[in-house]
C-alpha cells in the first residue's frame, strides 16, 4: 500500500466520517471538510461549504500546506430536500444540485491542480442508488446523482491519460442516522426489496471507496459501483 493524502468532503459523520475512518487506520494521511463537527480522531479537518468556490480553494490550501498535495479526493458531501414534484420550489431543486453535483465539480476542478502536475490522482464521487434505480420525491437528489455517472466518466475520457482515475460508489439503504430514525415497519419494508434483506454499515461502503483509491485499481475508472445488496441491479 502507498500512503496518500486523502482528503473527503463532509467527512464529519455518516458515510464520509467512515470513509474518513477507514482511511486513517489504512495510515494514509487524512483531511476532511465539515461546515460543523470533526472528522475521525488522526484526521485534519478543514471548514468549507462546497458550494463557495473560494472557501473550497482555502481549505485545499491548508490541507496541501499541513499535508502535502491531496492525491485521493472522495466527494462525499451533500444534502436532501425530499418532496413530490408538484411541490418541490425552484429552491428546493436548485439547492441539492448546487450543492452535490456543483460541489463535486468544484472540489474535482480544485484537486485536479495537483493531479495533473503528479500526473497521478484518484477521484471517488459518491452517488446512491437513487441515482440510477429512481425514488418518488427525490427527482432533485436523483438528478445530482445520477449526475456523477455522466461527470466521472468525462473526467475519465479528459484525463484518464494522465494517471487519473474516477469512479462512482452508488450505496444503497445504510444503517446511518438518517436510516436509524425511520419506523421499523418503514424499515422492513424497504429491506423487502433488498435481496441480501438488511441495510448496509457505513464501513462496508467505506471499504469498497479506499479500494477505488488504492494501488489495486489502477486501471479502473469511469466506472459505478454498486454497495446496495442488490437493490438496483440492472439499473
Amino acid at each position: 500500500m502507498t500512503q496518500r493524502t486523502v482528503l473527503v468532503t463532509g467527512g464529519n459523520r455518516g458515510i464520509g466520517f467512515a470513509i474518513a475512518e477507514e482511511f486513517v487506520a489504512q495510515g494514509h494521511r487524512v483531511a476532511v471538510t465539515a461546515r460543523s463537527g470533526e472528522g475521525p480522531a488522526g484526521s485534519l479537518t478543514v471548514r468549507a461549504d462546497v458550494t463557495d468556490s473560494a472557501a473550497i480553494d482555502h481549505a485545499f490550501t491548508e490541507v496541501e500546506t499541513q499535508l502535502g498535495p491531496i492525491e485521493v479526493l472522495v466527494a462525499n458531501a451533500g444534502i436532501t430536500r425530499d418532496t413530490l414534484l408538484m411541490r418541490m420550489s425552484d429552491d428546493d431543486f436548485d439547492q441539492v444540485v448546487d450543492t452535490n453535483l456543483g460541489g463535486a465539480f468544484r472540489v474535482v476542478k480544485r484537486a485536479s491542480k495537483g493531479m495533473l502536475k503528479a500526473r497521478f490522482g484518484r477521484v471517488v464521487l459518491i452517488s446512491s442508488v437513487v441515482g440510477l434505480y429512481g425514488s418518488a420525491g427525490q427527482v432533485n437528489y436523483a438528478a445530482s446523482k445520477s449526475g456523477l455517472v455522466g461527470m466521472a466518466r468525462s473526467i475519465t475520457r479528459e484525463l484518464g491519460a494522465r494517471g487519473i482515475t474516477a469512479n462512482v460508489v452508488a450505496p444503497g439503504f445504510i444503517e446511518t442516522e438518517m436510516t436509524a430514525v425511520l419506523p421499523e415497519a418503514q424499515q422492513a419494508e424497504y429491506k423487502k426489496n433488498i435481496p441480501a434483506g438488511r441495510f448496509a454499515t457505513p464501513s462496508e461502503v467505506a471499504r469498497v471507496v479506499a479500494w477505488l483509491a488504492g494501488d489495486d485499481a489502477g486501471y479502473i475508472s469511469g466506472a459505478v459501483i454498486p454497495v446496495d445488496g442488490g437493490l438496483g441491479m440492472g439499473h
